[in-house]
């Protein structure tokens, strides 16, 4: 097996590095978006001659419930002693498991032994496969203990280790994922890696396809899966994570306000109405993540991905009754079972008899075949899937990863706000269907203002104006990272614009101050993704890559965007070039492979706007007349428009203003205080004249946009 280059210089593996390879094959190395039910089927197919007791048709079967849920029922080894939901995971397995540390560093180096580093997080579907086949394998926990310091490291909670090793394997081996699997040198270098590692050398490392960076919609809970396994976005991979509903329902959002079809503003509500019902804790906090894999039913002695989801025929006709048939044509449920519209969704018939649902029709069409208007057809479909969610609910939970992520909290802040305002636009007639509650916009906008507030009390050191990355039982260890930083800084911007307390926009100022501290290369340009304080870890990364999550780079550079068009022409000017010189770092990636860095192109293509055109509404936010003109600000799409909000009456208010942007405070001096609401929309060095109703913002709104888009 090859080893990679570390330094100037190729090193070999040590002695007993040698040993392991023996036992354990080449990595297999699933990218993010992999579809695993097509990894099970090239498996199976690879191991054809394998004995059925160690086939990867019994991957599902041999996790137990106990053991994906809690680390097993062995001695308790050090990570019981944690705070993260997957380094809990496996406290009780035979591995002698370090957190990532001092203390495992020191040993490895005192006994010159190699590291074993093993990355995840708690609901990763193949990290639970991994820890039954090997980590719960005494054979394998041996030749761990015996030879291996072995290190559990939990990806969310340190993505500054997780980005270092992960950019060594997909260096070396073209893709990475998780698990991610590396073998280290005492002082930290790594030597090899991959991904999963199954505990026989049987199966080799067969070439997959990548799937296409998407999800599949959970018709009955809202909110959306992680990706689809096949090419007909059928059969999903059944975890949700946080960052995946914050970013599409701002899509959804934006979508809505382009075209005007409540339709897309009414899946933003059930991605923000799934996220208030179950990810939301009792302080505001959001959650990062429920697992894909759970019991089939109480007590069962194993756990299966996407049981809490999928459903019989039976099982619906028996909930739903004379409305049975209805609901199964409309969603396509079978007898038999529906997985079958493409080999890829369920190769290995884990899912026979059961039904993934899918709309495969035209509501309005089988409304009008059914002799029934639109409305009762949807408002029948409501009430069965309200029916079916109480079935489902009795049902045993997948795993929740109650940890609270800095970044991912950032970008669900944003989407809250953003709705709190853009879906007041839907016509006043828009009718919701379960799993949407219909609330009124303004509870999205105190969601997203109570996430931000736990975040400022739990996370944020006042002192030292530094965040922490999570939370759980208390701070994690780690450091907020870049990411932490932008994506917080993002949600405070819109939770700004969209809601209007100035108190969002000073914090914004204050980490975006830190920020640069921390993370800006002031020679190279760009953000590092850590702040370089940690000796532990080996690599300062600029990251680029717009993934699964934005890069903190692309994020940092849209938000120092925005703040150049609230701020006076000189500090404008040096957020403007900040932004300069980071672009210049990732030219060349821009110019060769746009299509990996899209919000970098974004934030490229804003910086080619003259002038960021400015809505500076001013008026006494409280009174209903304010709240409209805010409505009709954000009625139109526009990423190049900044919208201001003042109450001269709030000398907090104008004195941040009269501090950093003289021309906004005369503004709000010079309009008329018998108007509840003024609007003034400015660009180009110059301002209209100012509209004091919402219907004529709008008109000039419309006009501005047409005309920026003429000269295009």
């Amino acid at each position: 097996m090859d080893v990679s280059p570390v330094g100037s210089g190729r090193m070999a593996p040590p002695a007993a590095l040698g040993r392991v390879i023996s036992c354990l094959p080449r990595p297999l190395l699933p990218t993010p978006m992999l579809s695993a039910r097509l990894l099970r089927h090239r498996l199976t197919a690879a191991a054809s001659s394998s004995s059925p007791t160690r086939s990867p048709l019994r991957f599902v079967a041999a996790m137990s419930s106990s053991a994906s849920a809690h680390g097993g029922a062995g001695k308790p080894n050090r990570l019981v002693a944690e705070h993260s939901p997957y380094l809990l995971q496996h406290a009780h397995n035979p591995v002698d498991w370090y957190p990532w540390g001092d203390e495992a560093f020191e040993k490895a180096r005192k006994l010159d032994i190699p590291i074993f580093l093993s990355i995840g997080y708690s609901t990763c579907h193949w990290c639970h496969v991994m820890e039954v086949e090997s980590f719960e394998n005494e054979e394998v926990a041996k030749i761990l203990n015996d030879w291996f310091v072995s290190i559990k490291v939990d990806r969310e909670e340190r993505p500054d280790v997780d980005k270092v090793y992960m950019t060594y394997v997909s260096a070396l081996y073209g893709g990475g994922g998780w698990p991610l699997s590396v073998f280290l040198s005492p002082n930290l270098k790594p030597l090899m890696g991959g991904t999963y590692f199954p505990p026989d050398d049987k199966y080799g490392r067969p070439g997959f396809k990548t799937i296409l960076r998407g999800g599949v919609h959970d018709h009955i809970g809202g909110g959306f899966h992680r990706y689809s396994v096949d090419e007909c976005w059928h059969v999903p991979h059944f975890e949700k994570m946080l960052y995946d509903q914050g970013q599409i329902a701002n899509v959804y959002l934006d979508t809505f306000v382009i075209t005007g079809d409540e339709y897309y503003s009414s899946v933003a509500r059930d991605i923000l109405d799934y996220l208030r019902r179950d990810m939301i804790g009792e302080e505001g906090e959001i959650f990062s993540a429920e697992d894909a894999d759970s019991a089939e039913y109480e007590g069962a002695p194993r756990k299966k991905e996407g049981s809490f989801y999928v459903w019989t025929s039976k099982e619906i006709e028996d909930t739903l009754g004379e409305n049975a048939e209805l609901f199964k044509n409309h969603y396509y449920v079978k007898s038999s079972g529906n997985c079958d519209l493409s080999g890829m969704s369920d190769p290995e018939n884990e899912f026979s008899g059961k039904n993934v649902l899918i709309e495969r029709k035209s509501g309005s069409l089988v409304a009008s075949k059914s002799g029934k208007s639109v409305d009762e057809y949807y408002q029948i479909l409501g009430d069965c899937r309200q029916k079916l969610f109480d079935v489902r609910s009795k049902r045993p939970r997948p795993h929740l990863d109650d940890k609270v992520i800095v970044s991912w909290n950032g970008l669900a802040i944003s989407a809250f706000a953003r709705a709190s305002q853009i879906s007041k636009s839907e016509p006043p007639v828009t009718k919701f269907y379960f799993p949407v509650t219909g609330c009124d916009p303004v509870e999205y906008l105190q969601v997203a203002e109570k996430a931000a507030n736990f975040i400022k009390e739990k996370l944020y050191d006042a002192s030292s104006k530094r965040l922490h990355h999570s939370y759980r039982n208390g701070p994690a260890k780690a450091p907020g990272f870049l990411d932490d930083y932008a994506f917080l800084i993002n949600g405070l911007l819109d939770l700004y614009e969209y809601g209007g307390k100035i108190e969002w926009l000073l914090w914004a100022v204050q980490l975006q101050a830190i920020q640069d501290e921390l993370f800006l290369d002031k020679q190279g340009g760009g953000y590092f993704n850590t702040p370089g304080e940690d000796p532990s870890v080996l690599l300062r990364v600029k990251e680029d890559y717009d993934g699964a999550e934005p890069s903190g780079n692309s994020m940092a550079a849209i938000n120092m965007i925005r703040f150049s068009s609230i701020f006076d022409a000189a500090k404008s000017e040096g957020y403007k070039r900040n932004v300069e010189h980071l672009l210049a770092v990732f030219e060349t990636r821009l110019r060769e492979l746009g299509i990996a860095l899209p919000l970098m192109c974004c934030a490229a293509d804003m910086l080619t706007v003259p002038s960021r055109k400015q809505v500076v509404l001013v008026g006494d936010k409280g009174s209903a007349e304010f709240q409209d003109m805010v409505a009709a600000a954000f009625s139109s799409y526009d990423p190049n428009r900044t919208v201001i909000q003042i109450d001269p009456r709030n000398m907090e208010e104008m004195t941040f203003w009269e501090s950093n942007n003289a021309n906004i405070a005369q503004m709000a001096h010079s309009s008329p205080p018998e108007k509840p609401a003024v609007a003034h929309v400015c660009q180009e060095f110059k301002c209209s004249p100012p509209v004091t109703s919402p219907g004529a913002l709008r008109e000039l709104l419309n006009k501005t946009v047409a005309a920026a888009g003429s000269s295009v």
